[in-house]
């Protein structure tokens, strides 16, 4: 065995003498810049896209650079309130759907990590299970309970589908997993509630996991196109992605660098969202999936 380890470990450092390791990192290196490049390019050609005027946003072959840039499709997308009011509804629902769901899903994942209870095994699975539902299943029951509940274009029933956010009961849990279960026992010996320990011990530990949950679910709701357009009818309530959306199909003559325009403003407060909050994000991604 130990003549075993010896060879292998010689080979290793001979491929490694060799160039092998090096390049094998180089290529990998190059790899991951290609497949950057190919993710990133959707972005770069719509944030230029957005500066280039009509006749040129349509040219062919394309242009890779703006010619003749210009501010006038900003210009036209802020000339009316009506712009100001989609943004200002979209924070609403984005920012009102991370709190809920925060604020539902840090007891429930709790609840499954630490607390022992009858079927508890048998209800996180249907809850994971949810997860790979596709959302269109359940536009119409849901539709249908907001027409019962009286709550159709309105900012509730915008927000209350984010009250069970399964994704976020999912992360908390792996994440609550990884605390000494010692130490709230200690917190019980010294006279602590339940609910004291919860808000005192776990959200503070856990506030990386409960960071992720937030950006997930402001993405979400900030994204959520379909809900949104089937429930909303009043001009009042749109939000910024109908109103991109709107941009082309209220035109005659489809404005390409216009519509750039409002999906860049409408990219922007996600991308400032994760920069703030990157820390949070990748904390309560990593930490959660590793346990002992």
């Amino acid at each position: 065995m130990t003549k075993h380890r010896l060879a292998v470990g010689a080979l290793s450092r001979g491929l490694r003498r060799s160039g092998v390791g090096t390049f094998s990192q180089a290529l990998a290196i190059l790899l991951l810049a290609i497949g950057a490049v190919f993710m990133l390019f959707p972005l770069y050609w719509m944030i230029t896209g957005s500066f280039k005027p009509m006749s040129d946003a349509m040219t062919l072959p394309p242009e890779w650079w703006p010619l003749h840039p210009t501010l006038r499709n900003y210009e036209q997308l802020f000339r009316t309130a009506q712009t100001y009011r989609w943004i200002l509804n979209s924070f609403v629902v984005a920012s009102g759907s991370a709190i809920l769901a925060v604020v539902t899903s840090a007891p429930a994942g709790y609840a499954f990590a630490k607390k022992a209870f009858f079927g508890s095994r048998m209800l996180f699975l249907l809850v994971v299970l949810t997860m790979a539902l596709p959302r269109q299943i359940a536009l119409i029951p849901l539709f249908r309970t907001m027409q019962a509940l009286h709550w159709v274009d309105t900012y509730q029933g915008l927000l209350v589908t984010f009250m069970a956010y399964p994704f976020g009961v999912f992360l908390f849990k792996q994440f609550i997993e990884s605390i000494p279960s010692e130490l709230l026992e200690a917190a019980k010996i010294d006279g602590a509630s339940e609910i004291r320990t919860f808000i005192a011990i776990v959200l503070p530990i856990a506030r990386p996991a409960v960071g992720a949950i937030a950006i997930f679910a402001f993405t979400g709701g900030w994204n959520d196109y379909m809900w949104q357009l089937v429930l909303i009818t009043k001009e009042e309530l749109i939000t910024l992605p109908i109103g991109v959306a709107r941009l082309a199909t209220n035109l005659t003559n489809i404005d390409v660098g216009l519509n750039m325009a409002g999906a860049t403003v409408a990219f922007l407060p996600m991308l400032i969202v994760f920069l703030l909050f990157q820390d949070y994000f990748v904390k309560g991604i990593t930490m959660g999936a590793v346990k002992g």
